[in-house]
């Protein structure tokens, strides 16, 4: 049976478990050939199997993204797709690549943004992994203000996971302005659980 042949549409199932079980599998393999057979069908095939691949490619990439790594071009070149789908499934899978390939991501980080710009919540939610990513791995000085940014912006749905990615990397003068703007935030938000999130942040970063 061929690779495509075992995504969940080809098998008629319409949830993911098949799609996981292939990623699984395929780390479990090394299978290169397989991967880049997957990497290859975000463009040139039908949108259902599209759509199960770039699923089964992120779920490789959360588990082992170097096998991912080589086909970080593919995922960027889905960044301005029409479905949806392949949209925040390349930044789930940019996310995981972020720690191994800071330098292609940050050159590309235009396109990563305006996708989130443009996208759904699970795109924006995926581009703050990158952005730590990338602050993590030489890349600070240039996204930090661009993660500060994140939170000024984010939903009140989002603000409280995107404030603690943000304490997880900030350093020196970021830290204050963090707690600044997230100081300001909290006067609109009503929801004890959101707030109570929110404070233990603040109260970490003022440590």
């Amino acid at each position: 049976m061929g690779i495509l042949d075992q995504l969940a549409c080809a098998l008629g199932r319409n949830d993911e478990q098949p799609n996981i079980a292939l990623a699984e599998q395929l780390v479990a393999q090394r299978d290169h050939t397989a991967i880049a057979t997957l990497a290859d069908a975000l463009q040139k095939t039908s949108k259902a199997v599209a759509n199960d691949a770039i699923k089964v490619l992120y779920e490789i990439g959360y588990r082992a993204p170097e096998l991912i790594a080589p086909h970080a071009d593919a995922f960027l070149s889905r960044l301005d797709a029409s479905a949806n789908r392949q949209v925040w499934g390349a930044l789930k899978a940019l996310e995981t690549l972020a720690p191994l390939e800071p330098r292609l991501l940050s050159e590309h980080l235009d396109s990563i943004l305006a996708a989130a710009d443009a996208g759904s919540v699970i795109a924006k939610d995926a581009t703050m992994g990158v952005l730590a990513g990338l602050a993590r791995s030489g890349h600070y000085k240039e996204v930090a203000p661009i993660i500060l940014d994140q939170i000024e912006t984010a939903p009140v749905n989002q603000l409280p996971a995107y404030a603690e990615i943000a304490a997880s990397v900030v350093t020196g003068p970021e830290r204050a302005r963090l707690i600044a703007i997230l100081d300001r935030r909290v006067t609109s938000i009503s929801q004890p659980a959101k707030l109570k999130r929110i404070a233990k942040v603040t109260r970490s970063l003022s440590r």
